[in-house]
């Protein structure tokens, strides 16, 4: 059977966003682990407008195409005002069969280690049909952001990242078997 794809989502536009940093953490200790062929999928490089108040068919087509040839995700995930960030809603919202039966991890960060954003994106990844692992890495902005700016992980997060790759790893090698 050949390695499964798995796209590491950077769930955020805004200039200054830390997610890249967290991203390529991710990237580097799934890459050491040889299981499959992880990619980093920044949804700003899809220069997706607000969904409905423009013709997007052009970034739409691409944006699909990338997310239907992955067959999990690992989404990179910062709270802001309790949720997810907009840009990562819409980018949802812009797919819909490409999401399905597919599974998904998620690394949070944020004040309370973006925990409830976790818990939104859960349930807007249900309606889409994509099976969430339990394990979730969950980052502080306290102890894990050196001046907030840094990403500097507690050695403890490894625990939780490899448990969460293998959680996902396993889901989408189950759940291909569906979309075949």
């Amino acid at each position: 059977m050949s390695k499964l794809n798995i796209g590491i989502i950077l769930g955020s536009t805004r200039e200054g966003r830390l997610s890249p940093q967290v991203g390529e953490w991710v990237k580097q200790i799934a890459d050491a682990r040889g299981d499959a062929n992880y990619e980093i999928v920044d949804i700003a490089d899809y220069k997706l407008p607000l969904l409905g108040e423009a013709d997007a068919t052009e970034q739409a087509t691409a944006w699909n195409a990338k997310l239907a040839s992955l067959d999990g995700f690992v989404f990179i995930v910062q709270e802001y005002n309790h949720s997810i960030s907009a840009s990562l809603k819409n980018a949802l919202d812009y797919a819909r069969e490409a999401w399905n039966n597919k599974a998904a991890g998620i690394v949070s960060y944020g004040s309370v280690g973006g925990a409830r954003a976790a818990e939104h994106l859960r349930g807007i990844l249900g309606e889409l049909s994509v099976a969430d692992v339990r394990v979730h890495p969950a980052l502080s902005l306290f102890t894990d952001f050196e001046n907030g700016t840094t990403f500097k992980p507690a050695d403890l997060h490894l625990t939780n990242l490899n448990g969460m790759l293998d959680q996902v790893l396993s889901w989408s090698g189950a759940l291909k078997t569906v979309r075949s």
